[in-house]
């Protein structure tokens, strides 16, 4: 059975990962009812192959989880699914800006709290409106969580943009591939990020993206939790002194 079980998994991912062999030994069941978990995405197909690996490369690349066996799986089959260097390197670029959720996050705490001393001037001058339109260009989109960062730090806000905008002006990958992985590392249970989700949800629609797309996207971040088994189960196994 535990053979039989470990080809399907082989037959459905085309890999196998090592890591999974603790669960497959122990729990047998288990095993299999996670086979059937991951398998939903990949048997329905409403996103191509090569994505879904970049969507995996999203969730695990991404500074809120860097599970890098993972990493490394998914850029080998990305790679045998056709993507380039180019596309792996764009990966990256986009997951990196999740470190602006920082101001995201903490510009409307910082507003409120020094509002309480004195208010803030809110007008947008020429420069700060010209730097708005700089990043609607470069992005395709606007949404009111920038505000705070453009009105008390244009600079910090002008370098951004360039930072943000170069798989933007430079890359291969499409808008709606582009916005599946902001969505796949927004979505990620190590993230959970609800306002850019929101956001990126919207620009994959007016891409072109379908519910069954999103929908898929999320199968696949929901599968970080199944790292707990990853990492788990071999230290496990070595303090039961496990033996096959």
């Amino acid at each position: 059975m535990k053979e039989a079980l470990k080809q399907r998994f082989i037959d459905l991912r085309g890999y196998w990962d090592d890591s999974l062999d603790g669960l497959l030994e122990m729990d047998p069941d288990f095993f299999e009812a996670y086979l059937g978990f991951t398998g939903v995405p990949w048997s329905k197909g409403a996103v191509d192959p090569l994505t879904k690996e970049l969507c995996y490369l999203s969730i695990y690349s991404n500074a809120s989880h860097l599970y890098t066996p993972a990493v490394k799986t998914h850029i080998e089959k990305a790679m045998s699914f056709g993507a380039t260097k180019e596309q792996i390197l764009e990966v990256f670029q986009l997951v990196s800006v999740i470190g602006m959720h920082t101001f995201l996050e903490g510009m409307p705490v910082l507003i409120e709290e020094v509002e309480k001393i004195a208010p803030i001037d809110r007008t947008l001058n020429e420069r700060k409106e010209q730097l708005k339109k700089d990043f609607i260009e470069g992005r395709g989109y606007w949404n009111e969580f920038w505000d705070g960062l453009l009105l008390l730090d244009d600079e910090f806000f002008e370098v951004y943009i360039k930072f943000s905008t170069i798989p933007w002006k430079n890359g291969t990958l499409t808008p709606k591939q582009k916005e599946f992985i902001y969505i796949a590392g927004d979505a990620s249970a190590t993230h959970l990020y609800t306002p850019g989700l929101k956001a990126h949800i919207q620009n994959a629609l007016k891409y072109g993206a379908t519910k069954e797309e999103i929908l898929e996207v999320y199968q696949l971040a929901a599968e970080v939790g199944m790292d707990t088994f990853k990492e788990g189960m071999p230290i496990l196994m070595e303090e039961l002194n496990y033996q096959k």
